[in-house]
């Protein structure tokens, strides 16, 4: 990795989860890391996740949404991680508007800053396994249909795709990861409009009664936060992955039901856990089982998951009893 050393790196998310342990692997790697993040209290950015590089990385706190701070932050920087995005799918059809400002519309900008100011950059835009929508087949590779349940999925495909387009284009060196459904530190666990995961683990932590939706039977595959960060890096670096995109995943599958009774286990804390039907708004975006096949991207770069379930939660769990007070409070 030490292909980073030296390199100047921009983050867009760069306060939120997965931006903020990027962020401290770079520097590790002796990057001189550039965090951008517009910090709206809802979508997770939190300035101690950077606890500890504070000092040693520059932050600026702005919106990609402004094309003409983009322009000034794109200058001069060999490599983008492109990260920013609203994930929630719940909050893409209440507000479905903001997700198209920053899933698709703001990913263009982006891409038009670094025509016209940067195109020698490199770029990894974080996509998602949701636009995908329900599974036709499983395990589910790079060739499956694009559908959408919601239009985080659609707004999302819009920004992809706007990256393999200034690729093909203008040669603007840009590669897309479809993630799982990460968790692990630094993970958003305020509210419940960011994932299960994260919201499992507040429920725990706070001794209070775990809710799976449906039967329970539900199949997805759980990708650490430090595994996603290594595919980052690792497609960043390898030229062989330029106009390419590639599903992550992993090779263990749990559904809902067992994951939480796992999460109890690992974490020592016991609550109940029952079964209630799925919210309306919730059922009509649901995907039923999931899992990916990602041999494209083990091919491409040698990037496997390899931090287990079982590892990667009381990793996390770990994380949250040291620190849970500065993941509560606006």
């Amino acid at each position: 990795m030490d292909t980073y050393a030296g390199k100047k790196v921009l983050i867009t998310g760069g306060l939120g989860f997965i931006g903020s342990n990027l962020a401290i692997r770079l520097v590790e790697l002796g990057a001189e890391v550039t965090l951008v993040d517009s910090m709206i209290p809802s979508h997770g950015g939190n300035l101690f996740n950077i606890e500890p590089v504070r000092g040693r990385v520059s932050v600026n706190i702005s919106d990609v949404r402004d094309s003409h701070g983009l322009e000034y932050l794109v200058r001069d920087q060999d490599f983008i991680f492109n990260l920013a995005g609203q994930v929630s799918h719940i909050e893409s059809m209440a507000d479905p508007m903001t997700d198209l400002e920053i899933n698709s519309k703001s990913q263009l900008s982006l891409l038009e800053a670094v025509r016209h100011q940067n195109p020698d950059v490199r770029i990894v835009f974080t996509g998602t396994r949701q636009v995908y929508g329900k599974p036709e087949y499983l395990p589910v590779d790079e060739k499956h249909p694009v559908s959408f349940t919601d239009v985080n999925g659609v707004n999302n495909f819009a920004g992809e795709s706007f990256h393999r387009l200034y690729f093909d284009v203008y040669g603007i060196r840009a590669c897309v990861l479809r993630l799982t459904n990460t968790y692990g530190p630094r993970q958003l666990i305020r509210h419940s409009r960011q994932g299960f995961i994260a919201w499992f683990i507040r429920n725990i932590l706070d001794g209070t009664k775990i809710q799976v939706f449906g039967d329970g039977t539900q199949v997805r595959d759980l990708n650490y936060v430090d595994d996603v960060v290594e595919a980052l890096l690792r497609v960043g670096r390898d030229d062989r992955c330029w106009g390419q995109v590639f599903n992550l995943g992993a090779p263990e599958h749990v559904s809902l039901w067992d994951l939480a009774h796992l999460m109890i286990e690992v974490s020592g804390i016991r609550v109940l856990i029952e079964k209630v039907p799925f919210p309306p708004e919730k059922k009509r975006i649901d995907i039923g089982d999931y899992y990916a096949d990602y041999r494209k991207i083990r091919e491409a770069v040698g990037w496997d998951a390899r931090i287990s379930i079982r590892e990667g939660l009381r990793k996390t769990f770990d994380y949250y009893r040291a620190h849970k007070q500065h993941y509560l409070d606006d």
